[in-house]
């Protein structure tokens, strides 16, 4: 044999050799069997569950969702009644779901922002207050608070004709907080056209200032200018074509108030909740954060001359986002998923109505419930794209 033929022998793979004693071919045993058993524990479910099924007489597809759901819910954003389907449930605690999530991660990060960076104050009032808050709140079980907020706080409030006056035409009572309804106007689209006009003008206005910025040095106050911008236009649009919104005040009926906007005590005892406990972990995540980043870069900072202000937002948070983020990712997905908890306090969610309502009235439990996992599932995902998009747009790119 030549000493290429042999070279090309010696790179052919050599074959596993049939024996108990040669772990390759355990190895191969092993994963066999264990796709076998996969496989196995699968077809039992399946067949057990169509077995019962069929056992109970529920037919297994997905034709209920077309079904009269025959219940009312207390809190729709999109129109529906009795007479809807149950798919129309399905997008009425979906829609429900969404906006507890949206304005809990609003609120929470929000205040979890504030309170983090309180937590490094040179204030020891500030900073103890702020220890206190996080020690507290992320030390108390999350349904706990709800149940605090809930019937503590909310519940006992008095009946409507002795509502709190918040603001004028705003009440508080125990059947949730009772506000002015926005209505658009014929002046509504001009003040949002130049709103618009205003965004676009202010991003391309602080794009020019740092273009400007790095080619001559000057500095321009464009985020005065924006601002400027931004609260300008829609000005003199409000001033020239009329107020872009008029408001239904409510007024008090014989039992209740009639007309406006109603916050139910369910919704915001839990976005109440959520914001606040989810923050205390924000602020944790934040602190970490702001410390991950070198002082000899503050120090750098207030020797050019920029006040704490300009310091914690041109050099400290752009560096910390970077450590900020991946964990700030986790919060917002446990806040979506604890959003759930809204069942504890009759609030209607997707896992109140649907997963709960609908599956009673209907039986279809590995479809709703199906259902209902792959919603929680999708918004995961989600929003671990978005904030991974984010997280490397704001990435620290090293030259």
């Amino acid at each position: 044999m030549s000493e290429q033929g042999a070279r090309m022998e010696n790179r052919r793979p050599a074959k596993v050799q049939w024996s108990w004693t040669n772990p390759k071919a355990r190895a191969i045993v092993y994963q066999v069997l264990a796709i076998a058993g996969v496989a196995f524990a699968l077809w039992f479910f399946v067949s057990t569950a169509r077995d019962n099924l069929a056992r109970q007489h529920i037919a297994s597809g997905f034709g209920f969702l077309d079904h009269t759901a025959g219940f009312g819910i207390v809190q729709t954003l999109i129109p529906y009644s009795e007479e809807s389907s149950y798919g129309r449930v399905f997008l009425v605690g979906l829609a429900n779901t969404l906006l507890v999530a949206v304005l809990g991660t609003i609120f929470a990060t929000t205040l979890g922002f504030v309170i983090g960076v309180a937590r490094l104050s040179r204030n020891w009032l500030v900073a103890r207050l702020a220890a206190v808050y996080v020690e507290t709140l992320r030390n108390i079980p999350l349904l706990l608070q709800l149940f605090f907020w809930y019937f503590a706080i909310l519940r006992p409030l008095p009946v409507p004709k002795e509502s709190l006056v918040l603001l004028p035409g705003v009440f508080l009572n125990n059947r949730g907080v009772v506000l002015p309804r926005p209505e658009f106007t014929s002046s509504t689209l001009a003040f949002v056209v130049a709103l618009v006009v205003a965004i676009v003008g202010a991003a391309g206005l602080r794009r020019w200032a740092r273009v400007r910025q790095l080619r001559t040095g000057e500095i321009f106050p464009a985020g005065r200018a924006g601002a400027a911008l931004v609260v300008g236009l829609p000005l003199l649009a409000w001033i020239g074509f009329g107020a872009p919104l008029a408001f239904e005040h409510p007024t008090l009926g014989a039992f209740d108030f009639i007309g406006g906007w109603r916050l139910l005590p369910e919704f915001v005892a839990l976005v109440f909740g959520l914001s606040l406990y989810t923050a205390a972990f924000i602020a944790e995540i934040v602190r970490a954060g702001i410390q991950s980043v070198s002082k000899g870069q503050t120090e750098a900072a207030y020797a050019l001359g920029l006040p704490v202000g300009a310091t914690l937002r041109l050099v400290v948070i752009p560096q910390a986002l970077r450590v900020i983020i991946p964990p700030l990712t986790s919060q917002i997905l446990n806040l979506t998923k604890n959003s759930s908890l809204a069942v504890a306090i009759a609030y209607p969610d997707l896992v109140s109505i649907f997963a709960g309502t609908v599956l009673n009235q209907t039986g279809q439990a590995i479809e709703v419930i199906s259902i209902t996992m792959a919603v929680y599932l999708v918004i995961s995902l989600a929003t671990s794209l978005a904030m991974n998009l984010y997280n490397a747009r704001v990435a620290i790119v090293e030259r």
